[in-house]
C-alpha cells in the first residue's frame, strides 16, 4: 500500500505543468519521465555492464592477449605502443633480476653526459621513439636534438621500473625456483629498491656519475632517490609533480584502486596468469586514477554540459561527457597493464617517505652530502630558509609537524643543485609538498598554471620543457 501510495505521488509529481528541473547542469525533463512511468517497456539493459561480459568473450576467444605492437590512446600517457622484446635493450643481473632500458643521444668518451629519466607508474622504458622501435614515445615531445632533455648534448638512459611489465622483473615474471609466475610471491618493494636496479643499470653501462637524474611523477620520486642515495654520482635532481613524502589524500585514491582491483573475483589472490585477468578491476581503478590525473578544469576532458539538450531519458550508465572520458580511459587501460605490477608500484609510491625516522626505519643510513661546489658553508636549515623562497614563493605560513623530519631527511642533497616544478591544478602531489622538498640552497622552484592537473609534466612542452633545459643548461 505504502509502495503504491508512492508510486502515485512520484508519477503526479512528475506530471506538473512546467516541472522542469536543473539536475548537476543538465535539463531533467519530468513529463518524458512520467510517461516512462507509465507505460510498460522491456526489461532495462545497461551497456556498461553488458561490455565487462563482452570484453571477457573476447578474452576467452583469443589464444593470447591483444597484440603488444598495437598503438593505444588510453591516458593519461600519450599514445605510445607497448614495447616488445626486440625494441629494447635488457640488462640482466645475477641475482637475478631483468632491466629494460633505452637510450637516446651519445655517451661522451669521459661519459659524464648521461642523464637517467625515470618513469611514472604505468610507463615504459620507452619514453621516444627510436631505430628499434619508431612509434611516438610517452615523452617524445621533450626528448631528442634541441629539445628540454637535448641529444646533440646528453646520452638519455629510460628504464622500465622493477615490478614493472614492460621487460622488467616483475609479478608477471617467471620465477626461476618454481617456473610459474611470482604472482603476489613477488616481494614489496620500495623506490629505493628501484632505484638501486637503476644503478646496476648504470655501472654495467660504465657510467660512474650522472649529468643529471630526472623524473616526473613516480619518477620524481626516484629522482630524488637517486640524488639521496648517491649524491656523488647525481649532479642535478629534476623532480616534476613529485614528491618527498606522500600524502595521506594520495595514499587514499591509490588505496581506493587497489581495492576495487583486488575484489575482482578473477584477480584470484594474484594468481591469474593461467586464466582471466582481473579486467573490471583494472578499468574501474583506471577510472579512479584519471581522475586524479586530470584537473576537472582541463577542457579536454570535462566539457561544458549545462546549454539545452533534447527531452529524454537520462541513462544510468555513462552519460555525461565525463563519464564517457572515464569510461575510455579504462577500457583502453584494462588489458594494457598487469595488475599486480599496479599494485605493488602503487604501494611502493604510498610507502615512500624521506622523513629522518622513516629512513632509519628503512634501515637506510643517510650517506653525507656530496661536496659543495661553491664556498658557501652556510647551515642546511639556513640555506634552505634563505635560499630556497622567493617573495613569489614565500615559507608556508602553518608549516606541517613533518617538515622539521623531512629536512633532516633530506640532508644528503644539500649540495646538489634541484630544479621542483610544481603544478597549480596538481590534486595529487599538492605544490606544498614540492614547496617542502626544496630542501638546499641550491633549489629552483616553480609553479606551473594551466588546467591540466598532475598530467602537465606530459602536455605542457613550454613550461615543463623550457624550465628543464635551462636548469640543465
Amino acid at each position: 500500500m505504502a509502495s503504491s501510495c508512492l508510486r502515485s505521488s512520484l508519477v503526479a509529481g512528475l506530471s506538473r505543468p512546467h516541472a522542469v528541473r536543473r539536475l548537476s547542469g543538465r535539463r531533467w525533463y519530468p513529463a518524458v519521465a512520467a510517461a516512462a512511468l507509465s507505460t510498460s517497456h522491456p526489461r532495462p539493459s545497461f551497456p556498461c555492464v553488458d561490455e565487462h561480459a563482452a570484453r571477457e568473450s573476447r578474452i576467452l576467444k583469443s589464444s593470447s592477449r591483444p597484440s603488444e605492437n598495437d598503438p593505444s590512446d588510453s591516458g593519461p600517457e600519450p599514445a605510445y605502443s607497448r614495447p616488445t622484446p626486440a625494441e629494447y635493450k635488457t640488462y640482466k643481473h645475477l641475482h637475478p633480476f631483468d632491466i629494460a632500458y633505452e637510450t637516446w643521444g651519445t655517451l661522451s668518451p669521459q661519459r659524464d653526459n648521461a642523464i637517467l629519466l625515470h618513469t611514472g607508474l604505468s610507463a615504459s622504458s620507452h619514453a621516444a621513439s627510436t631505430e628499434l622501435n619508431p612509434s611516438e614515445g610517452w615523452w617524445e615531445k621533450f626528448i631528442g636534438p634541441g629539445k628540454a632533455l637535448d641529444t646533440n648534448q646528453f646520452f638519455v638512459v629510460c628504464t622500465n621500473v622493477l615490478a614493472g611489465c614492460y621487460g622488467s622483473t616483475g609479478p608477471s615474471s617467471i620465477d626461476p625456483r618454481t617456473g610459474h609466475h611470482y604472482g603476489t610471491n613477488f616481494p614489496v618493494l620500495s623506490v629505493f629498491d628501484m632505484v638501486r636496479a637503476q644503478f646496476s643499470l648504470l655501472d654495467h653501462l660504465g657510467i660512474h656519475r650522472l649529468y643529471a637524474s630526472v623524473g616526473c611523477s613516480m619518477g620524481g620520486m626516484q629522482s630524488l632517490a637517486a640524488g639521496w642515495l648517491h649524491p656523488e654520482r647525481v649532479g642535478k635532481v629534476v623532480c616534476i609533480s613529485g614528491t618527498a613524502r606522500t600524502s595521506p589524500g594520495s595514499v587514499a585514491m591509490r588505496f581506493a584502486q587497489r581495492s576495487v582491483l583486488m575484489s575482482d573475483p578473477n584477480w584470484n589472490n594474484g594468481f591469474y596468469y593461467d586464466g582471466l585477468p582481473p579486467h573490471v578491476g583494472m578499468k574501474l581503478a583506471r577510472q579512479i586514477a584519471t581522475i586524479t590525473y586530470r584537473s576537472v578544469r582541463d577542457p579536454s576532458s570535462v566539457t561544458d554540459q549545462t546549454g539545452p539538450r533534447k527531452p529524454r531519458i537520462p541513462l544510468l550508465c555513462a552519460d555525461f561527457l565525463i563519464e564517457t572520458y572515464l569510461d575510455h580511459q579504462g577500457e583502453q587501460f584494462c588489458l594494457k597493464y598487469d595488475a599486480n605490477s599496479l599494485i605493488y608500484i602503487s604501494k611502493a609510491m604510498d610507502l615512500f617517505d624521506m622523513t629522518e625516522p622513516a629512513l632509519l626505519e628503512l634501515g637506510l643510513t643517510p650517506p653525507p652530502p656530496a661536496p659543495s661546489s661553491t664556498s658557501d658553508t652556510t647551515p642546511f636549515v639556513h640555506a634552505r630558509a634563505s635560499k630556497s623562497h622567493s617573495r613569489s614563493h614565500p615559507p608556508p605560513p602553518n608549516p606541517p609537524p613533518h617538515l622539521p623530519a623531512l629536512a633532516a631527511g633530506l640532508r644528503p642533497l644539500a649540495h646538489t643543485p634541484v630544479l621542483v616544478l610544481g603544478v597549480q591544478s596538481d590534486i595529487l602531489f599538492p605544490v606544498a609538498d614540492a614547496l617542502r622538498m626544496t630542501g638546499n640552497g641550491d633549489v629552483r622552484y616553480y609553479e606551473l598554471g594551466g588546467v591540466w592537473g598532475h598530467d602537465t609534466f606530459l602536455l605542457d612542452v613550454q613550461g615543463v620543457g623550457g624550465a628543464i633545459r635551462g636548469f640543465l643548461s
